[in-house]
This record gives C-alpha cells, structure tokens and sequence, in this order.
C-alpha cells in the first residue's frame, strides 16, 4: 500500500470520529462500491460534499478527489491536498495534467472522485455537466459510480448519502460519437438526480 493511500485512510478514519459529529451522515448503497478502479460521480450544492462523499465510500477504499485549483492557492492546504491524493483542476480550460493524474490513479485500481457539474449548483440541471467523467472512464474501462448527496444539509441532523449501482458507459443509451459526450454526461446527472427521488 502506497504513503497516499495510507495518510487518506488515517485522516478519514479520524475525520468520521471528530468532524462525523458534526456531519453525521448515514449512507446508503454501500454495497454497490465495485472492487477495482471506478470514477465515483456525485451532485454538487455544497463545499461540504467533498466530506459527505468520502465519508460515504468505505475507508477500505483510497479515493482521490479532483478538485478545483483554487483550493490549492495556500500552501499548507496545497500540501495536505497532495498527500492524500487529491489534486487540482482547472475548470476553464481543458486541463490535461488533471486528466493525466486522474488517468493514473484509475489504472493504479484507485477510486477516482469528480464532481460532473463542475460547480456548485442550487437545483438539479442548473449547469451542463462537463464531460470529463465519461471520458476518464471510457479510456480506462472503469466503472461509473453515481452518488446523490441531498441538497438540504445541517450541522448536527444526519444526512442520508444514497450511492447507486455502478454502470459502464457502454450501458449508456447515446452512441458514442464525439458530438454525443455532451449527452452522455447529461445521462449521468439524471441517474444522479434519480437517487434522490
């Protein structure tokens, strides 16, 4: 076991036992994590998901997390970031060290964490979805992992985080032609929103 997996396994594990008391959260679907590389999708409404969806997925599992690269702008966070495997991303250009990094960890049987809206959003459909997601994960073969985290979260009520059956890109319905990535993203958000209704 790599240093990355190890330190995100110690945080997390103390992570559940201090900051789980003020997000409590009760996930179900565990079951439907696969073994072996997957790019694990989820909604976007609050700064807290990132923490809700690594609490969600087993600590057995070292998930990295592509997030924006703004968050990477001081350097203690930047550092701490890095060594458990999370890593930035520039939303406003096609960033090609992001998809690098994430390719990597994916062939590594890693769990990849992205969140296909890009930003946070205040209701379902409000951004087209990027279509990053669908790539990684038809490049590599990896699995799909839909994950809803519901939008009305407070501090000290439980959250119920539903993580849905994992699907191939190939399950889809569009065919894959360039013009269709758009669409197939799209797909994903609606099995997304599905969850949690």
């Amino acid at each position: 076991m790599d240093m990355e997996s190890v330190r995100y396994k110690i945080y997390r594990f103390f992570a559940v036992l201090t900051l789980g008391i003020v997000y409590p959260f009760k996930a179900l679907g565990r079951e439907n994590v696969p073994e072996g590389a997957a790019v694990v999708c989820a909604n976007h409404s609050s700064w807290k998901d990132p923490i809700y969806l690594a609490f969600a997925v087993p600590g057995k599992y070292h998930m990295c997390i592509m997030a924006k690269e703004e968050l990477f702008r001081h350097k203690f966070f930047a550092a701490f970031f890095k060594s458990i495997g999370t890593f930035p991303v520039n939303r406003a250009t096609t960033d090609m060290y992001a998809m690098k990094t994430a390719l990597g960890y994916l062939r590594k049987g890693k769990k990849l964490a992205i969140f296909p809206e890009g930003t946070r959003t205040s209701e379902d459909g409000d951004v087209a979805p990027k279509i990053g997601a669908i790539r990684m994960a038809e490049k590599v073969g990896a699995p799909l992992l839909p994950v809803y985290i519901p939008r009305n979260k407070r501090n000290f009520r439980r959250t119920k985080i539903i993580i849905g059956k994992p699907f191939y890109v190939s399950d889809l319905k569009t065919k894959k032609d360039k013009r269709d990535y758009e669409q197939l993203a799209e797909e994903l958000m609606e099995r997304i929103y599905s969850l949690g209704k």
